[in-house]
Order: structure tokens, then C-alpha cells, then sequence
């Protein structure tokens, strides 16, 4: 049968690198051209691939959770036969094979674990050297003739097993547990006289475990020597495993409201329980990235305006009540997005980047309005495309799209490109202000605060009034202190009176 490779594409945004989240296929499954057979977490996003081919599932390259270069196969597709059964035991050398077992060391005769073969199998197999053991034993087994008799009967399985085990163990100082090769080398009970206690101070390293009860600790990632052992003989059992192993487990430290997946739910918890370690996945990775760079580029200033937006709150009440609204989510954000998409019409000059490469600086003359969007998966900049172009209910609608796709995390690379100017509402954490960092590539970034109901003179009274703070930082090469000023001030005169943008608009 002739199979194809998928390799992992490039997925844009000079991207190299991709973690595999979920796959959507196993192997065996038949799949059609386009379909969904995985799911990769890029740096910026998740990102749902489709099949190129139609076929059969043949092999999964890549693990769940590991990261994947650009270029590499990750899934390889038959043309549509089904994919015949693997060998009980393989033609090639693998990494250890079971001696013959009889049904009286505990197990079925066929059944077949990863790594060993049936009880008809035969002993050819290339065995894994074990712990403390030296590369003698590779010539020790090269000589044993490939045909092995069967096991003899029950009683004299673990003499007919622990036979091998001297040259197994030759280099060792001091000679083994009686139960230590049986254990190894076959699934038999353990004489009650092999326990640690009886066992010499230098061999009580030597766990006794099972040969499936190893395998789960290593697919558990469990070190055998740290688990307490509570079966007979000191006998280090399956339940041990997995309880050391859900001991282990990362602890959830913090939740929050709305999460789909606890910040420390990938992490590893210290021995101690004091702490966990978290690997800094894709998104978060970037972000700090972005941030640094950003940060120490370019010069940041920020400048502050404490505003009254009583007229803005009307104003949202009464569009919630409108027909041609009735279908979007309208809050005081929409109102500070047309406010500072108004207010850079006004002072293009804040709409631009610097270019270091080429020394020049960049002014666009479109407005790719960016959101910040505090995500499970850390903070993500999506933006909608010529924002400049919108009335207000298009705006209205375009931040519904982009807060949902960001909420569930399905916002793509071409998303969070381009953008050149953006908002951060850090109101709806209840934070009055902030000075945020810029977006790498833009020269400036709202900060939005809390709306809160405070004594505010107004018509020369005292009167309760809704009243927030407004940053803006820029970036010094590009906005001076005069342009940034008049920029934010003109964003607050149309928040302070929404009727001024038909004036400007």
C-alpha cells in the first residue's frame, strides 16, 4: 500500500514551530480530503488542519502536547486500504521481548503487551539491558540458539526463567535478589523470603515490579524507586503507580469565572507540593516576546484625561433599546472605539509605525482597530479590518465577531496581523487605569477605565455623574507630547458628548 506524509505547513506570520494540541484521527480511520484530522496551537492561535488527501490513517507522527518544526510530517495517509495488523512480535530487533510465559505466572498466554510477544513468540528477540546491567549480555544472547523450547510446566517456570539471569547480572558485586530476575524477565509471583528487608542494603535500589506495572510507570512518567510499594514481598503494584502518579498531578491553584482550562492545569507540581512549574506554551510565549521587544524599542510616554460620560451612557441605553441594535451587544466600548477611530480622521499622523530596518516611518492610510483580549490561553490582539470603514452598527457587529472568536479560542494568525492602532479595556476588570504597553509595530495604545458613578461638577454643581480615565501611550519617535494630547483630548470630548462625531464625522 502506498502511503503519503503530511508535513506540518506553514500556517503565515513567519511562524516556525507548532504544538499539537488534539488529533481528530486515529490510526485505522478513513478520511476524506478536507476534513479536520488535527488541532496545532501556534504562537498566536489554534489552528485546525484539514487532510490533503483522501486515504487511510496509517501512522500518527507526532504526540499530543509535543512541538512540531514547520516542515516535518506529522500524520502519514494510505491510499485507502485498511492498514494490516501489527506482528505480535516484530521482525526487527525492539527494545525488549518477554521470555516464553506459561498461564500459571498470572497472565493469558495471548495476550500481547508493548514490547513483549506471545507465549509462541520465541526468545530471538533483542532484550532491553536492565538497570546496573553491562553490554556483556548482547554476546550472551547472540549465542542462544533463536528457537527456544516452551516453558516447562508451572512449578518450574521461575528456575527455568531465573536461568539466564547470572550472565544477565554478572557484573554486579554482589549477587541478586532470587526474585529479582523473575520479576524482571517474567510475570511470576515473588517468594515472601525475596523482600527488601531479606535483600542485601546495595540491591534494595532494585524495585520489584512487574513487567506491566513498569511500563505503566513509564508511560506515567513515575520513577519505580520513588514509589512506596504495598504488595507482597514489597512488590511495587499497578494502584501504587497511579497513585503516586495522581499525587504528582498539577494542583488547581486559581480559577477564574468563564476559564475553559485553569492556568495550571499543564503544569508539574514540586515534590513538596510548594510549587508548580508551568511550560510557557505557544501564545504565552509570544506575547512575552512581543512585550520585551516592545517595551525596550520604543520610548513610551503616556498621558491621562479623567472624563465625564454621562452623555455616553445615555447614549448606550438608548441604542440597547433600538430595533437596528437589537441584535448586537452595545456597551461604552463601541462608544470609545468610534471615538478614537473619529479622533485619529483627525490627527492621521498617530497612525503609524516605525520601520528600523529601513529608517523610515510608515503612516497608513487605512485603520486596522485592534482589541486586547485577556484569553485561557493568554492575551491575544485581533483587529478589525478597516475599522475606519464602519458605521456604528458595523463596528457594533465586527467587535461582537472578534470578541466571541477570541473568547473561544479560534482567533487566527491573519487576525492579529496588521493591525495599527489599539484599545484595551482594562474597565471591565474594575481598574480605573493603567500605561499600557504598545502592540509591537503600532505607535499607540487606549487604555480604557472603569466607569464609576462619582460627585463631578458639573453646570457649576455638584451633581453625581459617570466618570472614567482615559491612557493613551505612543511611542516617542513618532508622536510627540503636543500630537498625543490632542489625539486623547479630541477622544474624550466625543465620549464626554457623542454628538460632537457628527460634527467630525
Amino acid at each position: 500500500m502506498s502511503t503519503q506524509r503530511f508535513p506540518l505547513p506553514d500556517v503565515g506570520e513567519g511562524l516556525t514551530e507548532a504544538e499539537i494540541v488534539e488529533w481528530k484521527v486515529a490510526v485505522g480511520d478513513t478520511v476524506e480530503v478536507n476534513q479536520v484530522v488535527v488541532e496545532i496551537e501556534t504562537a498566536k492561535s489554534l489552528v485546525e488542519l484539514p487532510s490533503p488527501w483522501a486515504g487511510t490513517v496509517t501512522a500518527l507522527l507526532a504526540e499530543e502536547g509535543t512541538t512540531v518544526d514547520v516542515g516535518a510530517p506529522i500524520l502519514e495517509i494510505g491510499d485507502g486500504a485498511a492498514p494490516a495488523a501489527e506482528p505480535a512480535a516484530p521482525a526487527a530487533p525492539v527494545e525488549e521481548t518477554a521470555a516464553p510465559q506459561s498461564p500459571s505466572n498470572g497472565e493469558s498466554s495471548g495476550s500481547v503487551l508493548v514490547g513483549y510477544g506471545t507465549a509462541d513468540a520465541g526468545a530471538g528477540g533483542r532484550r532491553r539491558r536492565r538497570r546496573g546491567g553491562a553490554a556483556a549480555p548482547t554476546a550472551e544472547l547472540a549465542a542462544t540458539p533463536a528457537p527456544a523450547p516452551p516453558a516447562p510446566p508451572a512449578p518450574k517456570a521461575p528456575t527455568a526463567e531465573a536461568a539466564p539471569a547470572p550472565a544477565m547480572v554478572a557484573p554486579a558485586p554482589e549477587p541478586p535478589a532470587p526474585s529479582g530476575p523473575s520479576i524482571d524477565r517474567a510475570m511470576v509471583s515473588v517468594p515472601a523470603a525475596s523482600s527488601p528487608a531479606d535483600a542485601p542494603s546495595s540491591t534494595r535500589v532494585r524495585v520489584l515490579a512487574k513487567p506491566p506495572v513498569r511500563k505503566l510507570a513509564r508511560d506515567l512518567g513515575v520513577d519505580l524507586a520513588s514509589v512506596h510499594p504495598t504488595g507482597p514481598g514489597g512488590i511495587v503494584t499497578r494502584e501504587d503507580v497511579t497513585a503516586h502518579a495522581a499525587a504528582a498531578e498539577p494542583r488547581a491553584l486559581a480559577t477564574y469565572p468563564g476559564d475553559d482550562q485553569p492556568w495550571m492545569a499543564s503544569g508539574g507540581v514540586s515534590d513538596d507540593g510548594r510549587t508548580t512549574r508551568v511550560p510557557v506554551k505557544s501564545v504565552r510565549r509570544r506575547t512575552a516576546e512581543a512585550m520585551v521587544a516592545s517595551a525596550f524599542t520604543a520610548p513610551h510616554v503616556t498621558v491621562f484625561h479623567t472624563v465625564d460620560v454621562t452623555k455616553t451612557m445615555k447614549l448606550v441605553e438608548r441604542l440597547k433599546s433600538d430595533r437596528d441594535f437589537a441584535d448586537v451587544r452595545v456597551t461604552p466600548l463601541l462608544i470609545a472605539a468610534k471615538a478614537a477611530l473619529l479622533a485619529i480622521q483627525r490627527h492621521p499622523e498617530i497612525n503609524a509605525s516605525w520601520d528600523d530596518e529601513a529608517q523610515e516611518i510608515v503612516y497608513q492610510h487605512y485603520v486596522n482597530l485592534g482589541i486586547a483580549a485577556a484569553t485561557p490561553r493568554g492575551l491575544v490582539v485581533p483587529n478589525v479590518k478597516d475599522a475606519h470603514r464602519l458605521e456604528l452598527l458595523g463596528l457594533a457587529q465586527a467587535l461582537g465577531e472578534l470578541t466571541a472568536t477570541a473568547r473561544a479560542g479560534r482567533t487566527t494568525p491573519a487576525d492579529m496581523s496588521g493591525g495599527t492602532f489599539t484599545i484595551t479595556n482594562v474597565g471591565v476588570f474594575g481598574i480605573d487605569t493603567g500605561t499600557p504597553i504598545l502592540n509591537p509595530g503600532e505607535s499607540g495604545i487606549l487604555a480604557f477605565g472603569a466607569i464609576r458613578q462619582q460627585p463631578w461638577v458639573h453646570k457649576g454643581k455638584i451633581k453625581p455623574r459617570w466618570v472614567t480615565q482615559l491612557a493613551l501611550s505612543f511611542d516617542h519617535r513618532l508622536v510627540d507630547g503636543g500630537l498625543g494630547s490632542r489625539f486623547l483630548s479630541d477622544v474624550a470630548k466625543v465620549l464626554e458628548d457623542p454628538a460632537q462625531g457628527l460634527v467630525w464625522g
